[in-house]
């Protein structure tokens, strides 16, 4: 349904927008891989390390529907580029370390393929934060000092770039 102001996008505007930036990506294929893991270890003996995927999931599915929205740019005291470099890292440490224990422990088909997914994932996580850490390292400045012509850094709500 559309606003009679004309200026606001419909709902699969904003996800098609989001979806093509390469932030949405990222998101929407770590989504894509927590189900894929879901299924992989909930088929398995190693259903146990299905919690992993699920937080994550959930975590992924929370994030890309605040940056679909726009609500990071109404929610300024949350600083986004810290939030999801630190949801980034944390996935690929713990995507890596759940898929060695599952190889190690008593592996079936299901838990090796949960497995090897699960490394890919934390690949893709890792990747993620890689590309989130430059944009961290920009919009660091040093403390303001009384100069009169000085700027502040740019604001962390235009981390997510808009199409």
């Amino acid at each position: 349904m559309e606003s009679s102001g004309g200026s606001s996008k419909g709902c699969m505007d904003q996800f098609t927008s989001l979806i093509r930036s390469q932030r949405g990506m990222l998101l929407f294929a770590e989504i894509i891989a927590c189900i894929i893991i879901l299924i992989c270890y909930g088929a398995s003996w190693s259903y146990a390390y299905t919690g992993l995927a699920i937080f994550m999931l959930i975590y992924c599915i929370v994030l890309f529907i605040i940056f679909m929205l726009g609500l990071h740019l109404q929610l300024t005291f949350v600083h986004w580029g810290w939030t999801t470099f630190i949801r980034a890292l944390i996935g690929a440490v713990a995507f890596i370390i759940t898929a060695i224990v599952v190889l190690v422990s008593r592996p079936d088909g299901a838990g090796i393929a949960g497995a090897v997914v699960s490394i890919l994932t934390g690949i893709l996580f890792g990747y993620d934060a890689y590309t989130i850490l430059p944009t961290l390292r920009k919009s660091h400045a040093p403390a303001p000092s009384a100069e009169v012509g000085h700027q502040p850094p740019e604001s962390p709500a235009n981390f997510i770039p808009q199409n």
